[in-house]
C-alpha cells in the first residue's frame, strides 16, 4: 500500500506515526489514534469505499462531514459513514457494495432508559466562529447556554484554516491564523461555567412541541429552549456534469479536512471547479501540502473571492481559467484527467476550446448555501429563534464572529439580562466585514530609489487591515472611516521590521531596501512553504502580481522570525528594473499545468443530479417536460431528494434545471423538509441502553441509518 501522509507541512505539526491495526478486504493497514476510516483509507491510497447498489457506480468520499453517505462502509459488520467513525484497534474494514445487509439481532432482552428533557435558556447549535463568539457573550451575561457540536474539536471551518485571516485585528483577530482563531474562541468559552459544551453530539430536528432532539454521544436527548440560535454554517453547493460522482471528485472543504485536520495527502494532482474563496484557498492549501495544482477554472470573466487570493496563486505558478467551465470528469474507476472548455458571452461552450488536463481529483468548490433548516422549522413552531454566521448570510468567517458577538448580545437582554444595547458600532463593522470585494484600482508603484519601504500589492477593496495595526512607526494608513481601502505609505520613516510583510493574509507586501548601495536592491518576500526549500545562495524564479516572470534572483537570506507565525521571509537580491515588480517566488513548475495531447470525451451521459439515490438530469427533466412542477411529486416519482442525506445536496440543482426548461421559480412547489435532518439510530429514540457486549451490537443493529431508505 502507497503512503499519503503528510511528511512535511510550513504551518502544521506532523503528528505521531500510525500505532491502530485495521484491516481492508483482508490487508492489514495502519491507523492514527482517533483518526475516521475514511482518512485512514486515504492515507493508504484507497479512494473507492463501496459501489452504488442502484448500478454498481464506484463511490468515494463527497462530504467529509457526515451530511451524506457516499462514504459508508462495513466495519466490525455494521454500516457506517466512514468520515464519521474513527478506527478501533482491530477493527475490520470492507467495502459496502450495494445495500448492507444488518446482522441478526439474536436472543436476548434490550435495556432502556428515560429519554431525559432538558431546560435550558439558550441553546447554541454550532461551535463554529458565531456560535462561539454568540456564546462568549452569552457566558458575559450570566445566561444558561448549552453550546451542541458534531466535532471533537469546536471552531467549526475555522480548524481547517492554516491561513492567516483578514479583516481587523481589533474586531476578528485578523493576521492570526484560523485554527488559533478557533482555538482562542474555545478557550473564552470554556471559561464560563453558565455554558455547557456538548461536543461529538449531533442536532437531529426541532419538533412541533418546541424541543430539539440531540443525539448526544450517542445517547438521546430532548432540550427545551427559551430561544434557540442557529449558528450551523454552510454546506457547499453541488454541480452536475459527466462524471461528477467518480471517486476524486469532491468539495473543497472535504479536501481541507483531510489536508488540514487529518494531515493527510489525499491526491498527487488535483484541478479546482470555482474562483471563489473557497476555491482558491483551497488550491492554495494544496500546494502548502506538497500537491501539484494543475489549474483552476472559473465560469465568470473574474474570480469572485478576494484577488489576493487569487495574486497568490497565479505567481506560484497555477494558472486561472477564467470564462471556462468543466465539461467532464474522466477515468473508469476514479478521476483520471478533467476536461474544461471555454465560455462565450452566452454562457454556452464554445466548440472545439476543450482541453483535458491529467488529474487524480476534481475539487468542486462553486459556492455554499446556509445550513438553516433548523431555522426554518423552530419559525415554523413558534420556538424563539435567532441565526448567525453562514446559517444567516454565507460571509466570510471574520463576519460570522462578529454577527455572532450580536445575536449574544440580543438573546441576553431578550431573556432579561441588562447588557445593553448592541452597539452601533458593532452592526457598522459587520457590514463591513460583510462586504464584497470592491474596486480593483491600478497598481501603484512607488517612484522612490532609496531608503527602505514597503510596496503593496494588493489592488482591491477588502475589508482587512493588519499592516496598519502591526506597524511600528505608524507609518502605513488606509484612507477613509472604514477598513476597506488599499494601504497607503505615508513617507515616515521606515525601520525595516519587516512585520507587515509578515502580517499580510494576502502575502501581498514586499520590502524594498537600497541601502546597500549598488545595482543591486534587496527585496524580503513572503514564504508559507516548507523553510528547508529554499536557503541562502540558492536562485529563485520571482514573477509579478499576475504572474508573469520577472527572472531568476539570488537569495541573500532566510528567517523565520517569530513574529512571522510559521511563514519564512526571504531576502533576494534582485536588479533595479523588476525589484519594485517582485510579488512572489514561483512554488510550482510552469510543465505542471500543461494539457494533455488530445482532449478525453466521456461518452456515457451520467449527469448525477441526486448523489444519494443515482438520480440523472435526464430523469428530472423528463418529470418536468411530463408537467411536474411539484419537487415532492418529483421526489416520489424519481427518489431524488430521498437518500441519506435528506434532500440537502439536490434541490439547488434541480431548481436550477427547473429554470432551463423555462420553469419560473414562482411555479414550483418545493421539498418539504422533515424531521429528522440526521440520520439516527431508531434505538436511541427509544432510548436503548449501548454499552459493551452484545447489547451493544444490538442496539447498533437496530440504529444503523435510521433513514436510509428515505425520509
Amino acid at each position: 500500500m502507497s503512503d499519503y501522509r503528510i511528511k512535511e507541512h510550513p504551518i502544521l505539526p506532523i503528528p505521531a506515526e500510525p500505532t491502530l491495526a485495521f484491516t481492508w478486504q483482508g490487508r492489514d493497514l495502519k491507523a492514527r489514534v482517533g483518526e475516521t476510516i475514511s482518512s485512514a483509507l486515504f492515507s493508504n491510497g484507497i479512494r473507492t469505499f463501496g459501489h452504488h447498489h442502484k448500478d454498481g457506480a464506484p463511490m468515494g468520499i463527497f462530504c467529509a462531514n457526515g451530511q451524506c453517505a457516499q462514504c459508508s462502509v462495513i466495519a466490525d459488520g455494521l454500516p457506517v459513514k466512514s468520515c464519521m467513525v474513527p478506527v478501533r484497534d482491530g477493527m475490520t474494514v470492507a467495502p459496502l457494495d450495494g445495500k448492507p445487509v444488518l446482522p441478526d439481532v439474536g436472543e436476548g432482552d434490550l435495556a432502556f432508559r428515560d429519554i431525559e428533557t432538558l431546560n435550558v435558556e439558550c441553546l447554541i447549535l454550532g461551535g463554529g466562529p458565531a456560535g462561539l463568539s454568540a456564546a462568549v457573550e452569552l457566558g458575559k451575561a450570566g445566561v444558561g447556554v448549552v453550546l451542541v457540536d458534531d466535532k471533537a474539536d469546536l471552531g467549526g471551518k475555522l480548524v481547517l484554516q492554516t491561513h492567516k485571516f483578514f479583516g481587523s485585528i481589533d474586531a476578528c483577530h485578523a493576521g492570526t491564523r484560523g485554527m488559533d482563531i478557533g482555538r482562542k474562541l474555545e478557550a473564552e468559552v470554556r471559561k464560563f461555567e453558565n455554558v455547557r459544551i456538548w461536543a461529538n453530539s449531533n442536532a437531529l430536528a426541532v419538533f412541533s412541541d418546541r424541543k430539539v432532539g440531540i443525539l448526544r454521544e450517542g445517547h438521546y436527548v430532548l432540550v427545551q429552549p427559551q430561544v434557540l440560535l442557529v449558528a450551523t454554517g454552510a454546506r457547499e453547493k453541488s454541480l452536475v456534469f459527466r462524471g461528477n460522482t467518480l471517486p476524486g471528485v469532491y468539495g473543497a472543504g472535504a479536501f481541507q479536512t483531510l489536508v488540514n485536520r487529518d494531515m493527510v495527502k489525499p491526491s498527487d494532482r488535483l484541478f479546482v471547479i470555482g474562483g471563489g474563496n473557497v476555491g482558491l484557498i483551497a488550491a492554495y492549501h494544496a500546494l502548502q501540502a506538497g500537491i501539484e495544482v494543475v489549474g483552476l477554472c472559473e465560469a465568470l470573466p473574474e474570480c469572485g473571492g478576494y484577488k489576493v487570493h487569487r495574486d497568490k496563486l497565479v505567481r506560484m505558478g497555477v494558472p486561472i481559467h477564467n470564462s471556462h467551465t468543466v465539461i467532464s470528469a474522466n477515468g473508469e474507476g476514479e478521476v483520471e484527467s478533467v476536461t474544461i472548455a471555454k465560455l462565450d458571452a452566452a454562457w454556452k461552450v464554445v466548440p472545439g476550446t476543450e482541453k483535458t488536463f491529467k488529474c487524480d481529483t476534481v475539487l468542486v468548490a462553486v459556492g455554499l448555501e446556509p445550513v438553516n433548516e433548523f431555522f426554518g422549522k423552530a419559525k415554523e413552531f413558534g420556538l424563539p429563534v435567532y441565526s448567525a454566521g453562514d446559517a444567516e448570510e454565507i460571509a466570510e468567517a471574520s463576519a460570522a464572529m462578529f454577527t455572532g458577538k450580536i445575536r449574544g448580545l440580543e438573546i441576553a437582554r431578550a431573556l432579561g439580562r441588562d447588557t445593553g444595547e448592541v452597539p452601533t458600532e458593532w452592526h457598522r463593522t459587520a457590514a463591513v466585514l460583510k462586504s464584497r470585494p470592491g474596486a480593483t484600482i491600478t497598481e501603484e508603484i512607488p517612484e522612490d530609489e532609496k531608503g527602505v519601504f514597503p510596496v503593496f500589492h494588493c489592488s482591491q477593496e477588502i475589508p482587512c487591515n493588519p499592516c496598519t495595526s502591526i506597524c511600528p512607526q505608524g507609518s502605513i494608513m488606509i484612507e477613509g472611516n472604514d477598513i476597506l481601502g488599499v494601504p497607503t505609505f505615508n513617507e515616515k520613516d521606515c525601520i525595516a521590521c519587516e512585520q507587515c510583510v509578515a502580517v499580510c493574509p494576502g502575502l501581498a507586501i514586499t520590502l524594498l531596501d537600497y541601502r546597500r548601495g549598488g545595482d543591486e536592491v534587496l527585496v524580503s518576500i513572503p514564504y508559507e512553504f516548507p523553510g528547508s526549500t529554499i536557503k541562502a545562495g540558492d536562485t529563485v524564479t520571482v514573477l509579478d502580481t499576475l504572474g508573469r516572470i520577472l527572472g531568476n534572483v539570488k537569495v541573500d537570506r532566510v528567517r523565520s522570525p517569530k513574529f512571522a507565525d510559521h511563514a519564512v521571509l526571504v531576502k533576494v537580491r534582485a536588479p533595479f528594473e523588476i525589484a519594485k515588480q517582485i510579488a512572489g517566488i514561483r512554488v510550482q513548475q510552469p510543465w505542471v499545468s500543461e494539457p494533455m495531447p488530445e482532449k478525453v470525451e466521456r461518452l456515457a451521459d451520467d449527469e448525477i443530479v441526486c448523489r444519494c439515490e443515482r438520480v440523472t438530469a435526464g430523469d428530472v427533466r423528463a418529470q418536468i417536460r411530463a408537467g411536474v412542477r411539484d419537487m415532492n411529486e418529483l421526489k416520489a416519482s424519481t427518489r431524488a431528494g430521498m437518500g441519506a442525506c435528506g434532500g440537502k445536496t439536490c434541490p439547488s440543482l434541480i431548481r436550477r434545471i427547473f429554470r432551463e426548461e423555462g420553469v419560473k421559480d414562482s411555479e414550483i412547489t418545493e421539498l418539504t423538509q422533515r424531521p429528522i435532518f440526521m440520520e439516527v439510530p431508531l434505538g436511541a429514540f427509544a432510548g436503548v441502553v449501548t454499552g459493551e457486549g452484545p447489547v451493544q451490537d444490538v442496539a447498533r443493529a437496530h440504529a444503523v441509518g435510521a433513514f436510509q431508505g428515505g425520509l
